[in-house]
């Protein structure tokens, strides 16, 4: 049986502007080690701001956050900058690849910024993440040679440097035509499927939202489906 790796005990979250305004109401949900998992709702119903509060970077809530069974709250932004290093991967709308660094290279940052292996071997992960996802040929190029689809597969081997406990997406098909989407997603597909990796993905495609194991749905801040 699959484990829980992240899970929420009635989380609540409000905006001051300038009166109170709920924009997450009782999330409570648990997120199994291998799902992939989309995040679907109108804008502005708290899809993102869920994404960011799961993240840890957004802490200003109350309610409880916990990654496989430890609790986020009351950690310093150090101890949660550690907690994102290891065990978490983004992926965002926009790819934020450094123009000036070959592919590899920006596969490798995070790595070199966790300092968990040496440069050599981080090299030689990074390598091994772009040739699992079909673009070990682009390596020493730059991102700006690269098309929407393949500069999107180089940010989600950058998420997956740190062998990560879950990847999570900001709408990372956002940009993207349907072709170079369907790329992106069959990925994420494989990266469940052959590599056990868990994904959590908040978009506005429906499509692919359908084509995920498991939706969940909200409505002006609650959970109302998943």
């Amino acid at each position: 049986m699959s484990s829980t790796i992240l899970q929420t005990k009635n989380i609540y979250k409000s905006f001051q502007d300038p009166v109170e305004i709920p924009v997450l109401i009782d999330i409570s949900l648990s997120i199994n080690q291998g799902e992939f998992i989309s995040v679907i709702g109108k804008s502005g119903c708290g899809k993102s701001t869920l994404l960011y509060v799961l993240s840890t970077m957004d802490t200003d809530y109350q309610g409880e956050l916990l990654i496989e069974g430890e609790r986020m709250r009351g950690k310093s932004e150090a101890e949660l900058a550690i907690v994102r290093n290891q065990k978490i991967g983004f992926v965002f709308q926009f790819h934020y690849l450094l123009n000036e660094f070959s592919v590899l290279k920006n596969v490798m940052l995070p790595g070199l910024k966790l300092g968990k292996y040496a440069a050599r071997e981080i090299e030689d992960r990074s390598y091994e993440k772009l040739k699992m996802l079909g673009i070990e040929k682009e390596a020493l190029k730059k991102p700006n040679q690269l098309s929407g689809g393949q500069k999107q597969r180089v940010a989600i081997a950058r998420a997956m440097i740190n062998d990560p406990l879950i990847v999570m997406g900001d709408e990372p098909t956002g940009n993207l035509d349907k072709k170079n989407s369907d790329i992106v997603f069959e990925t994420f597909q494989e990266l469940a499927t052959q590599f056990g990796q868990t994904l959590l993905i908040v978009t506005h495609d429906n499509e692919f939202a359908a084509r995920t194991q498991r939706t969940i749905e909200m409505q002006d801040g609650r959970i109302v489906k998943g």
